[in-house]
């Protein structure tokens, strides 16, 4: 095959970069639709516009993208926020949130992924999670108190976060989850921001209230099915009771 492998490899990566760009754009749109078009003002704005920076995400697709979702100018965002629940394999919950232009194509092809699980197709799981904000941060110094940063901030709980857990936390750093009330999001991580930590998450979320206990083999079960789910283009965020 000589180098058609290399190719193969570059194309497909170029197809992971689009699809991974593609929902960054979208972040910035529903970001801007939910909380306006300031990023000073609108947090979980920012962290998107920051990240997609990153991702070398150009400038005029960023403010196009913030125009759209605040509904300024010609274009105007239409999307429709759907939630799934259902069970991965090994009866693990989980939550879905999609963000979809055509209903009618999406959810067939999200019963197709759940075809390793279980679409829930009667009452909820909802109630096995706790719907809450959560802001992921990091600060150089690794000696900064964690504690005492939630406290400040505003935040309910803190767990450590680290680079295997979140590649935007740098190795050394100290990286942080601060869990909070929904409409204090934007309050935690303004105060993070002013105090030497740097936001990469601004968010609502669910958080399990309980794990099931599963083995080595369980976890890859339900990691290789999450991982699809994940990569569908129209899935958001996927919400799961594993650790």
């Amino acid at each position: 095959m000589g180098r058609q492998w290399l190719h193969a490899k570059r194309l497909v990566a170029g197809l992971k970069k689009g699809r991974n760009n593609g929902k960054l754009v979208r972040e910035i749109s529903v970001a801007a639709k939910m909380g306006g078009p300031d990023p000073s003002m609108n947090a979980r704005l920012f962290t998107a516009v920051e990240k997609a920076k990153k991702e070398s995400v150009t400038k005029d697709a960023i403010e196009r993208a913030i125009r759209k979702g605040a509904g300024i100018g010609d274009e105007k965002l239409v999307m429709d926020h759907v939630v799934y629940e259902g069970r991965a394999p090994h009866n693990v919950p989980v939550i879905v949130e999609v963000y979809t232009d055509n209903v009618n194509r999406t959810a067939p092809e999200i019963r197709v992924l759940f075809k390793k699980g279980q679409l829930a197709t009667a009452g909820s799981n909802k109630f096995l999670f706790d719907h809450v904000g959560l802001v992921e941060a990091h600060h150089p110094d690794p000696a900064t108190d964690r504690e005492a940063a939630a406290i400040e901030a505003g935040a309910n709980e803190v767990e450590a976060l680290a680079h295997a857990q979140n590649d935007d936390i740098p190795e050394g750093a100290t990286g942080a989850r601060f869990i909070c009330e929904r409409q204090a999001v934007h309050e935690v991580s303004k105060w993070l921001t002013g105090n030497g930590w740097t936001v990469v998450t601004s968010e609502l979320g669910y958080v399990p209230k309980q794990y099931p206990d599963l083995s080595e083999q369980d976890m890859n079960d339900v990691g290789e099915f999450l991982h699809e789910l994940d990569e569908h283009e129209d899935v958001h965020r996927v919400w799961a009771a594993i650790k």
